[in-house]
């Protein structure tokens, strides 16, 4: 295909169409933009925006006139149905302009028969800025996130425009990768010059897709402050916390470029809250990842862990159940009036019940808010308010008299607020289901209004006459089909079929001739049409006016509006959470200060919920303590045999615990945990250049340079993507460093049974395994965790699961006895010398010889050490030497 012609910064020459002259101006102003040209009922797109929306949206590319001698690429897409379209384009990393018209054209007729209609941009959408529901999901934050930097320090602010959440927080270099990975926002600014920090390139390489880059000036802090202290109309931000100047620029810059992308408006914004240091868990990305907490390996939600636990039966109470699940506490106290509130609901089965009935009939009234005050809301939304704010009472109601309340319930309670002459207000103005459009007119409800009835009377009026006078023409002409109908090109008009036009008389003034039919008009339809048209045009237009003042009223009212809506989340997300507990069977945790890590009956909550649901079966709890004489454990065990699944439920259970919610144990005490890792999984990054192991050793790195006593850590067979004795020593490194220098509770497991030999080093050290029975030839997992070593990996036995073919798994069980009767050296050379190659092939798969026909050495190498020993005279240490001497023999 040719190139497009160029809109370049170049002056647009005198010779283009007014226009074209006033799309290329347009278009100049937001380069970074594909640009929605409004023409009539279409958005229109030329040159290179053309070019590259036609391919995103799969819509024909056309061309429309010339510009420099070449044809001009053009496409649209429909007015009335175009966020669908913008849906698809923000998704792929586009940003559009919305050009609207911006006059009556009307107007632009008056001052000239070729006058353009004047046309500006009203809106720039971009990832981070939508408001609309059809564009945004229901049950997930849409952050805008900024990061600044000043005195030396990173600073992070975050803002979702569609609810007005607005916050801060302080951040090191290291930590705001994973800060980022908490939020996942929909689009990051970033100051150009932070774009070159080396310290950085690597966080900016995980969130490529979302930057937006942005002038340094832009992250001014004192700018920021005057910025934010005029927004929220105050002298000074001390109230509302104390900010780093890293803090200020990041919020000063979302500020601003939410203003700017609005086009001057601002939605409504809660006053910024500071983050404290520590005050959340840190989990980093690959954590999240390898956990699967808001997403599967696959990018799916069903079968994460937020997916399984979600209970709520509002978008508003699943987006806060999202953000706890992401920033689970650190603070014992208010983690335990979270689980009072949770305790109290499962025991009030009744007001559970209640409660998530009325909820579930709330709408979403953070975001009909935001798009309201942004000017962007219509007669729904304003009927979102009426109907979630109509509900409180009720809710009230249904706690009274129950007794004493848990303080996070009676605050929420209390949060509700009294809404009750807004209520009465909106509910006599508006229809019970009004239209999503204020412009669509007929919302708002007879008798709020004297003026409007009295318009809306003229005008029905008028339709009454019109179809009497449509009677008298079909009685006049003898032509039964003859209609007066209308349509936004011609207005009212009478339409025959073109066989019976001739029985028409003077009186019938032709308009327009069709292939089946012809269009009429006479004085008397021309005079009812226009006071038809007059009074549609009177009540549009009152009806506009009182929508106006009762959105100034509800925005008036912002504040306690959204109060009531972040009660109305956080009720919803209790008694989600109390559901869960009562329906799965979960108990209350005790989180405190300290390092306990008690487990008992421990279950993976996901697995558990995809067994039941799919086979009905039971799932196998287990133990797990971390106390300070066994705060690592060692796991070793068969692939297959559960290993993964404990690694992962015990940290599942934690995060659950600090979130605030009940768990899947029977009895759960932790201490609180301020940093979670995880390395289980194997995946390359090949975009970075790094393979399967060099993403293992990153995130290893990761784990040993950031993790303290207060971290919990889950590791999974460390060193095992490279050559054994280079695995070997990575992970017997790893181990130690774990125990001696980090001092962390964590669970390693692996596949190296020569680590097993570190407990008679390294006293917290504890090795655990996983229990298989072996019964006829076979290995049975029984997905049980004990006490001890495992005395090999049973690879073989899960190779033939696989399906392997049989030669092959003969084969490998004849290169083990060797490999196992002789050093690796010795071992491999005598698979070279003594076994050609391809043998098994050509050899049939030999039985293994039942248990009972095994032969007993007369004095294995076993008995013969025994026999050498003195127990009396030796030492715990010596005696543990001894036993796994013993099992290296056998």
């Amino acid at each position: 295909m040719t190139a497009a012609p160029s809109v370049s910064s170049a002056p647009i020459p005198d010779d283009v169409t007014p226009m074209m002259a006033q799309y290329l101006a347009i278009k100049r102003a937001h380069p970074d933009c594909l640009l929605f040209y409004r023409m009539g009922d279409f958005y229109e797109l030329f040159f290179d925006d053309a070019v590259k929306a036609s391919a995103a949206l799969d819509i024909a590319l056309t061309k429309r006139g010339k510009h420099l001698g070449e044809d001009i690429p053009m496409c649209g897409v429909p007015f009335r149905a175009y966020e669908a379209y913008l849906a698809r384009l923000v998704r792929q990393g586009f940003k559009v302009a919305i050009g609207e018209q911006i006059e009556d054209p009307a107007e632009a007729k008056k001052r000239g028969a070729k006058s353009v209609v004047a046309r500006d941009v009203t809106r720039v959408v971009t990832a981070g800025t939508l408001t609309e529901d059809t564009l945004l999901d229901a049950r997930a934050h849409n952050y805008l996130a900024a990061v600044a930097e000043a005195q030396g320090g990173p600073g992070l602010a975050w803002v979702d425009v569609s609810t007005g959440d607005f916050a801060t927080q302080s951040v090191t270099t290291a930590g705001l990768s994973a800060a980022l990975a908490r939020l996942a926002p929909g689009e990051l600014l970033v100051p150009e010059r932070l774009l070159t920090a080396a310290a950085l390139i690597d966080t900016w390489a995980e969130w490529k897709t979302i930057l937006s880059p942005l002038p340094s000036a832009r992250f001014d802090s004192e700018n920021a402050r005057r910025r934010i202290e005029t927004l929220f109309e105050v002298g000074a931000l001390d109230g509302f916390g104390s900010f780093s100047r890293a803090e200020l620029a990041a919020a000063g810059a979302l500020v601003d470029y939410v203003e700017l992308t609005q086009k001057g408006k601002l939605p409504r914004l809660s006053p910024p809250r500071r983050l404290a240091e520590g005050a959340v868990m840190e989990i980093d990305a690959a954590t999240r990842r390898n956990l699967e907490l808001a997403q599967t390996m696959g990018g799916e939600r069903r079968g994460s862990l937020l997916d399984t636990i979600d209970r709520t039966v509002s978008g508003a109470g699943a987006r806060l159940l999202a953000a706890r699940l992401a920033a689970p506490l650190t603070d014992p106290a208010e983690i335990a009036r979270r689980l009072d509130a949770v305790a109290f609901l499962v025991e009030q089965e009744s007001l559970r019940a209640s409660l998530r009935a009325s909820l579930k009939s709330c709408p979403d009234i953070e975001r009909a808010l935001s798009r309201l005050s942004l000017g962007r809301g219509g007669p729904r939304d304003l009927a979102a308010i009426r109907d979630g704010l109509t509900a409180i009472p009720a809710l009230r109601l249904l706690a009274t008299g129950i007794g004493p309340l848990p303080s996070a319930l009676s605050e929420t309670l209390r949060d509700l607020g009294e809404h009750s002459a807004l209520v009465d207000r909106l509910s006599r103005a508006l229809v019970p289901e009004p239209p999503p459009l204020a412009r669509d007119g007929g919302f708002i409800a007879e008798g709020y209004d004297a003026t409007l009835d009295e318009t809306k009377a003229l005008k029905t009026e008028s339709n009454t006459l019109l179809m009497q006078l449509e009677r008298r023409y079909v009685e006049a002409t003898g032509i039964a089909a003859l209609k007066i109908r209308h349509n936004n090109i011609i207005g009212h008009h009478i339409e025959v079929p073109g066989k019976q036009a001739d029985k028409l008389d003077e009186r019938f003034i032709h308009r327009q001739t069709m292939a089946q039919a012809a269009r009429y008009t006479t004085s008397d339809l021309i005079e009812l049409a226009g006071r038809i048209t007059g009074a549609a045009e009177r009540a549009l237009a009152i009806e506009l006016a009182l929508f106006d003042d009762l959105v100034t009223e509800v925005t008036m009212r912002a504040a306690e509006i959204a109060a009531a809506a972040s009660a109305l989340a956080a009720l919803d997300v209790a008694s989600a959470l109390a559901e869960l507990a009562a329906t799965r069977r979960w108990t209350r945790p005790q989180v405190e200060t300290g390092t306990a890590f008690e487990i008992k009956g421990g279950r993976h909550p996901v697995v558990e919920a995809a067994l039941e649901a799919t086979h009905g079966g039971a799932f196998v709890a287990n133990d797990c303590d971390l106390s300070e004489g066994q705060r690592l454990w060692l796991i070793t065990g068969p692939n297959m045999a559960g290993k993964s699944t404990f690694l992962r439920q015990n940290a599942l259970i934690a995060l659950l615990a600090q979130t605030g919610s009940f768990v899947p144990a029977e009895i759960a005490r932790i201490g609180v945990i301020d940093r979670l890792f995880s390395r289980v999984g194997a995946a390359d990054d090949l975009a970075r250049g790094r393979s399967t192991f060099m993403v293992e050793m990153v995130e290893t790195a990761a784990i040993l340079n950031q993790s303290g006593p207060g971290a919990l850590v889950i590791l999974d067979e460390i060193g095992r993507g490279t050559a054994t004795f280079d695995g070997l020593s990575i992970a017997w490194a790893v181990v130690e460093h774990l125990h001696e220098v980090n001092r962390c509770r964590a669970l390693f497991a692996t596949h190296y049974h020569e680590l097993t030999r570190l407990a008679a080093t390294l006293p917290s050290l504890a090795c655990h395994m996983m229990r298989v029975k072996e019964w006829q030839n076979d290995v049975v997992f029984l997905h049980e965790v004990g006490e001890g070593a495992a005395d090999r990996s049973y690879g073989i036995h899960v190779a033939r699961l696989a399906g392997l073919p049989m030669a092959a798994v003969a084969r490998a069980e004849e290169v083990l006895t060797v490999l196992e009767s002789s050093d690796q050296a010795s071992g491999i050379a005598r698979l070279a010398d003594d076994l050609p190659l391809f043998a098994a092939v050509a050899s049939k798969p030999k039985q293994k010889p039942k248990s009972a026909e095994v032969a007993v050495p007369v004095s294995s190498a076993v008995e013969e050490q025994l026999r050498a020993v003195n127990p009396d005279e030796l030492t715990a240490r010596q005696a543990l030497d001894l036993i796994y001497e013993m099992k290296r023999l056998l």
